[in-house]
């Protein structure tokens, strides 16, 4: 199978007709073998019917709907997990991304040989306050931190390889970084292509200004975890050891005084309190090091969700 797309969905019952329309035309008329993968994540109004309908009257459908809302980042993990295609294409349902740039997403991948192609919607027709400016300024530090050059990290619209899928894990709310993640787990080699970026026809934006605040929050989490995910012992004990040999330092300088420089007394210094502060704060870090290291060694990364029913998967 040459692709998979996954579309992950709540409360889209109005737009997903028109969408599996227009993504099956273009497919067809591409001739490429394909499947539309449908992830269902705790919709509340009629959409897992409107699935269950169409997926009736065309075998590329298949799909699967959660038992309550996970987010996005479960979403596309299990459709990660579930694909099948030789390149995964990732879009939204509300049809703000156009079926229509999926062969051109196909031709990039293919000719330059990148591991992943995200879109870039130059012109945008969300909220400029809500959405736009803080997409700016997300893109710009995570561009920083992270040293991936793209000027919408968060566009839902992108295509895999299929190695590059498989071997990611997207949890919490970190599918905004996926490009990230496949950085740290040596898929180096990302792209970016100008895209069309639609009006919202159907309903309304299911994200609000809380995803400004969350989304650095998961930018922290991601770079603490790239760097370090697989060796703590790295940070922890590295911190816990220059903050042991600082109160090392003091409590040392505190006895030689005692001793050689006639102090009269170390107990009521609070220096001498310091000292014993830093000793303990240094060990506890060393042995959270030591903690996480065997943590990190005997658990399974793969997560799962609760999925209420499945078509065809």
């Amino acid at each position: 199978m040459e692709l998979s797309i996954i579309i992950p969905l709540k409360n889209e019952a109005e737009s997903i007709p028109e969408l599996e329309s227009w993504i099956t035309r273009v497919v067809n008329e591409n001739k490429l073998s394909y499947e539309i993968i449908f992830i269902d994540d705790g919709s509340t109004d009629n959409s897992w019917e409107v699935i269950q309908n169409l997926a009736n009257a065309n075998e590329h459908i298949a799909a699967i709907k959660f038992r309550r809302n996970f987010g996005k980042a479960a979403a596309l993990n299990t459709g990660f997990r579930a694909a099948k295609g030789e390149y995964i294409i990732t879009m939204d349902a509300d049809l703000q991304d156009s079926p229509d740039e999926i062969p051109s997403l196909i031709a990039k991948i293919k000719s330059e040989n990148l591991d992943i192609v995200s879109g870039w919607k130059q012109k945008r027709y969300d909220n400029a306050l809500t959405k736009n400016l803080p997409s700016k300024l997300y893109n710009w530090t995570t561009s920083k931190m992270s040293g991936i050059k793209l000027h919408d990290m968060n566009c839902g619209l992108k295509i895999y390889r299929n190695e590059v899928v498989k071997n990611i894990e997207v949890a919490g709310e970190m599918h905004r970084y996926i490009p990230v993640i496949a950085k740290w787990e040596g898929f180096n080699k990302i792209g970016e292509k100008v895209v069309v970026h639609q009006a919202r026809k159907y309903g309304t934006s299911k994200f609000g200004m809380e995803r400004f605040v969350n989304g650095l929050l998961d930018l922290a989490t991601i770079m603490f975890v790239g760097k370090f995910g697989k060796r703590p012992m790295h940070l922890f004990g590295t911190f816990g050891i220059f903050i042991f040999f600082i109160g090392f330092l003091i409590l040392t300088w505190l006895t030689i005084g005692k001793f050689f420089l006639g102090f009269t007394t170390i107990a009521n210094r609070p220096i001498f309190y310091l000292g014993i502060l830093l000793l303990i704060v240094g060990m506890q870090l060393f042995m959270s090091g030591f903690i996480a290291e065997l943590v990190t060694r005997n658990t399974s990364q793969k997560g799962s969700y609760a999925i209420d029913k499945k078509i065809r998967l």
